[in-house]
């Protein structure tokens, strides 16, 4: 003789575990035939609701209620009615469904993540002031964004997208697609040259203070513009391009970026253009993606980066 049949006690235990295994469950079918049925006190209403025939729910019914060893409704001439077991069985089966329900659209509400790396000018000068747009476009997508300077791992940092400078190939596990080519000018405020008649000479630019970054353009663009080496003008050193210009911004001196950086605050009158040339170099903007294992969430995003980009490129 087991434990089980030692005591009544613990054969109800041991029938409660049997119960309670996945394996006895109902079916689902015949479930949502009950929780149906149940609302409705009618199997007719009950199959418009689930799109089957009024046989098939009663067909289910019975099968749950042989399943069961119970009767859970009533058959009378005006309809149905629920048993005591019968209404007790459907208020958790309702709550069970409810639950089931409430945790399948939780998932689908779930955005789907997407961590872009950028550097912090391209971040703070371009993404953040377009993401309003992004969201609006894709609201199912959540982005997290990393700005740094330093070359990236997409596997060991977690990173699905990323936009860098550089030149192709980027390697055979990479895809690279161009978002902007270089095209670097020098940009300042309007009052700092308000007294200059707009553009500057050489000489007059050996008065001015640059702004350097850590790229070091201006000995190339002050060769490329004037062709000729000029006195060495007072400068201010930062480590990012995006503090640079927000001395620019300030008036505190002449900036160089690439024209798709400052392109929005030369629209609104923020920043000017004091020298006409540009200087174009090999080190344009790419959104870089592996070529295995992208998820659609990031290739939207790329897809995006891309359209935005080329808008911007046919109307300047």
């Amino acid at each position: 003789m087991n434990e089980c049949d030692q005591s009544g006690e613990l054969l109800r235990g041991c029938r409660r575990t049997i119960v309670s295994s996945e394996a006895d469950l109902p079916s689902l079918s015949g479930l949502r035939a009950f929780s149906a049925a149940g609302r409705h006190l009618s199997f007719r209403a009950a199959a418009e609701e689930l799109g089957v025939t009024q046989g098939a729910v009663a067909q289910q019914v019975r099968g749950l209620e042989e399943h069961l060893g119970l009767r859970l409704f009533l058959r009378e001439p005006r309809g149905l009615s629920l048993t005591e077991a019968g209404r007790v069985y459907h208020v958790a089966v309702a709550r069970a469904f409810s639950q089931l329900m409430d945790a399948t659209a939780a998932l689908r509400e779930t955005p789907s993540r997407v961590t872009i790396s950028v550097t912090p000018t391209f971040a703070s000068k371009w993404l953040i002031p377009r993401l309003a747009e992004f969201t609006q476009a894709h609201p199912g997508i959540d982005l997290r964004i990393t700005a740094t300077e330093r070359v990236m791992s997409f596997h060991s940092d977690g990173i699905d997208l990323a936009v860098r400078q550089g030149r192709p190939p980027f390697g055979a596990s990479l895809r690279g697609d161009l978002l902007f080519p270089q095209e670097v000018i020098a940009v300042c405020s309007p009052q700092l040259v308000a007294n200059q008649g707009g553009l500057l000479d050489a000489v007059a630019l050996s008065r001015m203070t640059l702004l350097h970054d850590t790229h070091d353009l201006w000995p190339q663009f002050l060769e490329m513009a004037f062709g000729t080496e000029l006195a060495a003008p007072r400068g201010l050193r930062f480590s990012q391009t995006t503090l640079s210009l927000d001395a620019a911004l300030a008036g505190q001196g002449i900036a160089l970026a690439s024209r798709f950086l400052v392109q929005r605050d030369l629209d609104a009158g923020r920043l000017v253009q004091p020298v006409e040339a540009a200087l174009e170099g090999g080190q344009d903007f790419y959104a870089l993606l592996p070529r295995q294992g992208a998820s659609d969430a990031a290739m939207r995003v790329r897809d995006w980066l891309l359209s935005m980009a080329r808008g911007e490129v046919r109307q300047g």
